[in-house]
C-alpha cells in the first residue's frame, strides 16, 4: 500500500512543478498588465489641474521669450551677408508672432552693395523681418554703393514703416526727407526706392540746392 501511494504523490508533485515553471514564464507579462491597469485607473481618477477652458484659451499678448544685447544676421544662399539686426532687448509675442525691439539698429545690403540703415527708439518686426515699424526718432538712411554718384538718402520721422524686400518706406505721420543737399517735409510719405518714386502728401515744403557739378 505504501509503494502504491507514493507513486501518485510523486506524479502530483511533478505536475505542480511543471505548472509553476510554465506560470513563471508569463509572470512578468502578468505583472506588467496589472501595473498598466493600475496606472490607467490612477490617471482616470486623478483630478486635472488644467481645465478644458484653459487648454483652449488663445495665447495672450504676453512675451514668451526675451533676448538681451543680441545681434541676428541673415545671409544669402551664396553666403553674402544680407541683413543684420541689433538691439538692447527684444520680446517675442506669440499671439501676433511679432518681435518688439528696444533701441534697434538694422542694416541691410542689396545686390549692388547699397547699404540701408534703420534706427529708432523702438521697433516692431514681423516673423521673417520683411516688415519693420520704427517708432520714435525713426531714421532710415540709404548709402550709395562705392563709386556711385547717387546722392545719399535719409528719411526721418516719429513713425516709419519699412518694407525690406520691396525697399519701400511709408508713414502716416510727418516726415523729413533729405536727398543729398535737398530737403523736403510733408505730413505723410510713400516712398518706393525700386521705382525711384516718392509721394509726399499734406503740407509739402521743399528746398532744392543746385548741384555745383552741373553748372
Amino acid at each position: 500500500m505504501s509503494g502504491a501511494a507514493t507513486l501518485p504523490l510523486a506524479q502530483a508533485w511533478r505536475w505542480i512543478r511543471r505548472t509553476w515553471d510554465r506560470a513563471a514564464i508569463y509572470l512578468p507579462v502578468i505583472l506588467m498588465g496589472v501595473l498598466a491597469l493600475g496606472t490607467y485607473w490612477l490617471a482616470s481618477n486623478t483630478p486635472s489641474f488644467l481645465g478644458a477652458s484653459d487648454a483652449a484659451r488663445p495665447p495672450t499678448h504676453e512675451p514668451d521669450y526675451f533676448m538681451r544685447g543680441f545681434a541676428v544676421k541673415t545671409f544669402e544662399p551664396g553666403g553674402r551677408l544680407k541683413s543684420e539686426v541689433l538691439g538692447t532687448e527684444a520680446r517675442h509675442y506669440p499671439d501676433t508672432d511679432t518681435l518688439e525691439i528696444d533701441n534697434p539698429r538694422m542694416r541691410s545690403w542689396d545686390e549692388k552693395g547699397s547699404l540701408t540703415i534703420a534706427t529708432g527708439r523702438r521697433a516692431i518686426s514681423n516673423a521673417d523681418g520683411s516688415e519693420v515699424q520704427l517708432i520714435d526718432d525713426a531714421v532710415v538712411t540709404r548709402e550709395p554703393p562705392a563709386g556711385s554718384e547717387a546722392p545719399r538718402m535719409e528719411i526721418r520721422g516719429e513713425f516709419l514703416h519699412v518694407f525690406v524686400n520691396t525697399e519701400q518706406v511709408r508713414s502716416h505721420k510727418p516726415v523729413e526727407l533729405l536727398r543729398g543737399n535737398d530737403r523736403f517735409t510733408a505730413n505723410t510719405l510713400d516712398y518706393d526706392h525700386l521705382d525711384r518714386v516718392g509721394e509726399l502728401h499734406g503740407r509739402v515744403r521743399g528746398t532744392l540746392v543746385p548741384d555745383p557739378r552741373r553748372r
